[in-house]
């Protein structure tokens, strides 16, 4: 199972690149974040572009946050019902259900304007999380989580206490990842790369330099990751200041 997420900072200038890396990746799952866009105003090309493919729920409005979810067909046929979870605020989250499977795309506030407030989202992520696991459901949560789970994924010259980066805000995915049983992927595969980074400041050729940090996550049931799981992600992708995240997990358990 092929999952990959992108925030893409806006899907009316960066549609053409999104067709682009779906005909090229094909995965099962797209989860996309700051698409900053409604429905209504995701470009004709690339709404043709994934119809006869995907089942598309697109879940936001003009110029802020905003995030959308497209579920292969061919992998999941169309039985898949979109919802969004009660935690929901200036369209961050969307969710999609097949079976025991449970598909999220999610856009954690970055917390610069109202720091309280991104911790009651992660609050409430947690408690959803954990009542997915109490149900037997496995869980794929897929986005931009604007927090640096640990010193490795921020480049020292980065490094700061400055909101991204605070233990208060580390804790809440320490406890994301435990009580909701879910594996954060991308670490599990490079535990020691201190140079694995996703999101790069738009000044002084960071991105070229690789000088960032690493926001945005595949986080999975461990019913779905395996020794053969892969994730990696692409820094020369896109204009975007995220680069995507593709994850390969195993199929969920019968």
């Amino acid at each position: 199972m092929k999952v990959g997420t992108w925030n893409v900072n806006g899907i009316r200038k960066r549609h053409a690149e999104v067709i682009e890396w779906i005909d090229r990746e094909a995965p099962d799952v797209v989860c996309l974040q700051e698409i900053k866009a409604s429905a209504e105003q995701v470009p004709a090309p690339l709404v043709d572009a994934v119809a006869a493919r995907y089942c598309v729920h697109w879940h936001g409005h003009k110029g802020y946050s905003g995030v959308a979810l497209l579920v292969r067909k061919e992998r999941f046929g169309d039985a898949v019902r979109f919802t969004h979870a009660e935690l929901d605020m200036e369209h961050r989250i969307v969710v999609a259900e097949h079976g025991a499977l449970v598909f999220a795309s999610v856009y954690i506030p970055n917390g610069g304007k109202d720091y309280r407030a991104k911790l009651t989202f992660l609050d409430e992520l947690v408690a959803w999380a954990t009542d997915l696991r109490a149900r037997d459901q496995h869980l794929v949560l897929c986005g931009d989580f604007n927090v640096a789970y640990r010193d490795q994924d921020v480049h020292p010259l980065e490094q700061r206490r400055v909101i991204g980066q605070l233990p208060e805000e580390r804790a809440k995915l320490d406890r994301l990842f435990d009580q909701g049983r879910l594996v954060d992927v991308g670490r599990k595969v490079a535990p020691d790369d201190d140079r694995l980074f996703t999101w790069w400041a738009p000044w002084r050729n960071l991105r070229q330099r690789n000088i960032g940090w690493r926001l945005d996550y595949v986080a999975a049931s461990a019913a779905l990751v395996d020794d053969e799981t892969r994730c990696a992600a692409y820094r020369d992708v896109g204009t975007s200041d995220h680069g995507p995240v593709i994850a390969h997990l195993r199929d969920a358990p019968a």
